[in-house]
């Protein structure tokens, strides 16, 4: 019997030798990155609430105002580098391949992460360490999700992009944990209690560069660069399929055709940034942009950067008590994350996952902020009255709510969204662009959040529950779907203004037929009408969807 389409996951045209050891292999090693994102994003805010980092960085001798100046900054300049790495580091991938940039990002990430280690007491070099870190955490964080998107098959996709987010909150809940250990177990009178955390974030870096020796290059960036018998042997290997399988047939037949139709291999710089203001681009750079930006926005990352100020908010008084309950935290968005990857993206769906995310993401925080306001349990702790009613409590558990559900949908969904809906010739500088604009939305967050907490108080979480809010109602109307689409069919689906694909969603008449997908049938520019291929001339299909975009 010959191969059918119909053997494959729910929406898809994959069979299931492709959804093999392999492939999930590959995206776990790529995900180390994220790993040290996570832990590098996490240990320093409990590292700063170490006495012994307080001591040996002179902090104990400033004001409360100078201490939220030197702690934004600390945690602030790894978002800036992280902003400037996305940003710059697209040509290189586009020249020298994602897998070799990725490995250039990790040793830049070591540099930087020895300089902290080795800091003793200099903020110097905390500041350089942090900086040139988050630049080899910029790179990696722009180039690892479109290295695993461009590898992976459409049934899951959001699967090993969702391995990446795994391994960035596994990387944090580690983080806190590790603070919490060192203060239990290393005498505050060492220097090795605040240098064991810093120097931990060593270990993903160095599993990141040799790992990535095993690893293949992208074979869409090999096919980019007319080295499609390249393309085809990785991808084989990757699919786990014969070359003459109808599946690779289909999908190098898919990969050729975007080369041809958007070919920028002899394009000036100029040129390829001409192409962002297109018609099918400028509406997805645009949702990039704006998914990437507000999910800084959620509430996650002011707790993520400062949760043991968020928990002294809440009354928490001691040091090991803070970091005991930012432990927690940790593991609510590991959690949170986990559920993603293997619930919400491929069966909730990336749309209807930010519309669930934001409405019930919401709830938690509106609590915590009127608890902040009517019990005041800072100003009691302050006071010396440490006991806790049920209310005090189950703010503790909105703080570890909030993480779990932002995490399962929010966190997960935008970076998955960001790495898949871009035409291959701009996909990186694209995603350069996302990435870099999420960071910056990261970077506000760092550097506003103590004086938020000092300033606004309450005022802070009654600010994102409200933005959360709006960020639900925009996805509902503007967030088209795309599970389940490769990643050659995004320009069909893009070819229309977001708002009117969503509204052919809603109505039950998805953009992406069955058969098209399956390439049997074409469908027309204004997607309304499906016709029955009867071998049309390859030139003749290649020149009507260039007049659809």
């Amino acid at each position: 019997m010959g191969w059918s389409w119909k053997t494959h996951a729910s929406g898809t045209q994959d069979p299931p030798e492709v959804r093999n050891w392999r492939i999930h292999l590959i995206a776990l090693v790529a995900s180390m990155s994220a790993l040290a994102m996570g832990y590098d994003t996490a240990v320093i805010g409990g590292t700063m609430a170490l006495n012994s980092f307080i001591r040996d960085f002179d902090l104990d001798s400033i004001s409360k105002s100078q201490r939220d100046t030197v702690q934004g900054n600390i945690v602030s300049t790894f978002q800036a580098g992280c902003f400037f790495g996305a940003l710059f580091t697209f040509p290189l991938a586009e020249k020298i391949g994602r897998r070799k940039t990725i490995m250039m990002a990790s040793l830049v990430f070591l540099l930087g992460g020895t300089l902290m280690t080795a800091s003793r007491g200099s903020l110097n070099l905390i500041y350089a360490g942090r900086a040139i870190a988050g630049l080899g955490i910029g790179a990696s964080s722009l180039t690892v999700p479109v290295y695993i998107a461009e590898t992976a098959p459409p049934s899951i996709r959001g699967r090993l992009v969702g391995i990446f987010e795994i391994a960035s909150q596994g990387g944090g809940m580690l983080g806190f944990w590790i603070n919490y250990a060192t203060d239990q177990t290393i005498d505050v009178r060492k220097q090795s209690q605040w240098i064991v955390p810093l120097a931990i974030q060593l270990f993903p870096g160095v599993m990141l560069f040799l790992g990535m020796f095993w690893c293949p290059e992208s074979p869409r960036w090999l096919a980019r660069g007319d080295n499609f018998e390249g393309a085809e042997k990785i991808l084989t290997s990757l699919r786990g399929l014969p070359s003459s399988h109808p599946y690779i047939l289909h999908e190098m037949g898919e990969i050729r055709q975007q080369v041809e139709l958007r070919s920028t291999n002899h394009m000036s710089k100029s040129a390829q940034f001409k192409k962002l203001f297109q018609k099918g681009t400028r509406n997805r750079l645009g949702l990039g942009l704006a998914l990437m930006f507000l999910q800084s926005f959620t509430g996650v990352n002011i707790i993520t950067y400062y949760a043991p100020r968020i928990f002294e908010t809440l009354g928490v008084p001691s040091t090991s008590l803070k970091l005991f309950s930012t432990g927690f935290y940790g593991i609510a968005k590991t959690l949170g994350m986990i559920t993603f990857t293997f619930v919400v993206v491929e069966r909730v769906g990336r749309r209807k996952g930010l519309v669930w995310g934001a409405a019930l993401g919401c709830i938690p925080m509106w609590y915590i902020g009127g608890y902040v306001m009517r019990a005041d349990p800072a100003g009691a702790a302050a006071r010396g009255i440490v006991n806790r009613d049920g209310w005090g409590y189950l703010a503790m558990v909105c703080v570890y709510l909030n993480g779990f559900i932002i995490c399962a949908t929010w966190q997960g969904i935008t970076w998955t969204y960001a790495s898949e809906i871009f035409p291959l010739d701009i996909r990186m500088l694209c995603v350069s662009l996302t990435t870099a604009d999420t960071w910056l939305g990261s970077f506000i967050i760092a550097r506003s959040t103590p004086y938020m907490i000092s300033d606004l108080g309450y005022g802070a979480y009654f600010f994102f529950s409200s933005i959360l809010v709006c960020m639900g109602v925009w996805a509902f109307f503007f967030v088209p779907e795309t599970k389940g689409i490769s990643l050659e069919e995004m320009d069909i689906l893009f070819a229309k203004p977001v708002h009117k694909a969503v509204w052919a969603q809603l109505r039950g008449k998805p953009i992406i037929d069955d058969q098209v997908a399956s390439g049997n049938t074409r469908k027309s520019a204004d997607s309304s009408v499906v016709e029955k291929d009867t071998g049309v001339d390859k030139f003749e299909v290649i020149e009507e969807r260039k007049n659809a975009l």
